[in-house]
């Protein structure tokens, strides 16, 4: 219960013990003036009355305006509601969208990979192809052959030269032991006079 119900029903007891106590003196006619009429009826009764009919009023306002607020409440909390559906479905909306484009980006990336894959495989059907066409034994016979080549052609060349050399030697003769062999270098030549160490001072 809170302070102000409190408070409300304690204002109610007093008043009605108020109206208990008092309840002879609240009871006794008396002429009342109606402005247009005069009337007899106890004074106390008359003013309870009025007071519990302010009373009545009081409370069908204050029920008219938690009512009111009440309904305003309701459609506020309908209002958000609603706004909050919206949000959740253009959030999920968002979402969809999001996941669509990153389905799109991997099947794009997938079929990419793909391209790549196949491109590298018909790469190596042709590479292996290639070899097939030209294998390694060929090519190594083919090195073979004109390494031989060359070596036949060396030995010709050398064979060529020792023939020269056996016809150049053939027409050699040696010279007999009695010729003396050529000077090769002549004899040292006499020191030269020096004409002025030979001339004597005269006296």
């Amino acid at each position: 219960m809170s302070l102000r119900t409190l408070f409300f029903l304690l204002i109610c007891a007093a008043i009605a013990t108020f109206v208990g106590v008092n309840w002879t003196e609240m009871n006794r006619p008396t002429e009342l003036s109606l402005i247009f009429a005069h009337v007899t009826a106890p004074l106390g009764l008359v003013l309870v009355g009025l007071m519990v009919l302010l009373f009545l009023v009081f409370v069908g306002v204050m029920a008219f305006t938690q009512g009111t607020v009440l309904m305003e409440t309701r459609r506020h909390a309908r209002e958000l509601a609603a706004q909050r559906e919206l949000a959740d479905k253009a959030e999920a909306s968002r979402f969809t969208d999001l996941r669509q484009h990153l389905d799109q980006e991997v099947a794009r990336l997938g079929d990419a990979v793909e391209r790549q894959k196949q491109d590298t495989l018909s790469r190596i059907d042709r590479a292996e192809m290639g070899l097939r066409e030209r294998p390694v034994d060929a090519e190594i016979g083919r090195l073979v052959q004109t390494v031989e080549n060359h070596n036949r052609d060396l030995h010709a060349r050398v064979d060529r030269l020792e023939m020269g050399l056996r016809e150049g030697l053939a027409d050699y003769r040696p010279a007999p032991p009695s010729v003396r062999p050529a000077v090769t270098h002549e004899p040292p030549a006499a020191e030269p006079t020096d004409p002025v160490g030979s001339i004597t001072p005269e006296r």
